[in-house]
């Protein structure tokens, strides 16, 4: 089996402007920031980003690299709107498809399964139609006739994700209490890209965590980052908690003064 570790550029380096990326985590818990940095340290442009929206999304839309977000929200959580992401959207800087959060997580099922789209109830008498003009809806082929909302399949280029632990061949291990939607990002995906606070070695998944902890396989992994603190300022439960003050630091502190610090590895 093949070592896949490489560092966050090397693994950044294989994306290209126009993709459509997918990031995991959600809201401001376990996002993949070692990896943005590194994306945002590079001239990629023009992106689709498909994400449950937190710093990434702000980032990268302060930075102008959205060319299209889909997403079901963009929160910092402990700060209800991310107010970087706000301000981009405010003026109209990239286009937004906005989704129930639960229509999301079935267009990564779809796209996990290599499907078109799923039937789904949510969304159905809501403003999503309307907003979304583009979304259609199915009748059930079946004695009951219902009609459900088409969600289509959410693919992906690439997936950037973090997990607490990995070994070299890609298998990733959550130890949180969520797992929120990681393993799909990867599985929708036709590259994904995951960090960790620590690369063990295979047998050492036992010692960490049950096995249903083990939430990605190796067989949809492209490159493993070993990245202490790769999520920071969001959290990486049972590693560290949100860092409430860096938080409020780029919440507050516009983006090109943020940025000067921050691409290069400082917070504070």
């Amino acid at each position: 089996m093949s070592d896949k570790t490489m560092t966050a550029d090397e693994a950044v380096s294989r994306l290209e402007s126009g993709m459509t990326l997918g990031i995991g985590g959600w809201g401001s818990r376990r996002k993949p920031m070692e990896l943005v940095r590194a994306l945002l340290r590079t001239e990629i442009t023009d992106l689709t980003v498909v994400s449950y929206g937190g710093p990434d999304v702000g980032m990268l839309a302060a930075a102008g690299r959205l060319r299209k977000l889909v997403a079901p929200f963009v929160t910092l959580d402990s700060i209800p709107l991310e107010p970087h992401y706000r301000a981009a959207r405010e003026r109209g800087a990239f286009e937004l498809t906005e989704i129930d959060e639960a229509m999301f997580m079935w267009g990564l099922h779809a796209a996990a399964n290599r499907l078109p789209f799923l039937p789904v109830r949510a969304g159905l008498g809501s403003d999503v139609m309307r907003v979304n003009p583009g979304l259609r809806t199915v009748t059930s082929p079946y004695d009951d006739g219902e009609t459900f909302v088409a969600v289509p399949a959410l693919r992906l280029d690439a997936a950037l994700v973090h997990v607490n632990r990995a070994d070299r061949q890609g298998n990733g291990q959550y130890l949180g209490p969520d797992p929120y939607f990681d393993d799909l990002f990867c599985e929708a995906a036709d590259a994904a890209y995951v960090s960790c606070e620590r690369v063990v070695d295979t047998a050492e998944f036992a010692k960490e965590g049950p096995p249903q902890s083990l939430l990605l396989k190796r067989h949809v992994v492209t490159g493993v980052v070993e990245a202490p603190g790769g999520a920071h300022f969001t959290s990486c439960v049972p590693d560290y908690g949100r860092d409430e003050e860096a938080q409020q630091e780029y919440a507050t502190t516009p983006w090109p003064e943020f940025a000067a610090q921050y691409l290069d590895g400082r917070t504070t």
